[in-house]
């Protein structure tokens, strides 16, 4: 699924116009992306967290030229599903068939 067939079923459930719901999806990721940036974590109930987590540093390998690399600590958005989500998908059927 892509942001245009959310923006479309977004249209279909709420009867709102096109142009509108998709003002409405970009103000959300605008504002999901601005609260992360500034290290605030976002709950929303029954769906889940975006969350900030911390890697730190590590050395890797670089298998080509086989030499290390030292990663620096770094942070990194996640998302977090609820328990409701995660039950709600976990009760549904594998099919193994993509649309």
């Amino acid at each position: 699924m892509t942001k245009q067939d959310v923006i479309n079923q977004v249209s279909e459930k709420t009867g709102l116009d096109t142009l509108t719901s998709r003002s409405v999806i970009e103000s959300f990721f605008s504002v999901v992306k601005d609260a992360l940036t500034e290290g605030e974590p976002i709950y929303i109930r029954t769906f889940g967290s975006f969350i900030l987590k911390k890697r730190a540093a590590k050395l890797a390998r670089n298998i080509s030229q086989n030499t290390a690399v030292r990663i620096a600590a770094h942070v990194i958005p996640s998302f977090k599903a609820s328990r409701a989500f995660t039950d709600q998908v976990r009760a549904q059927e594998v099919t193994g068939e993509k649309k």
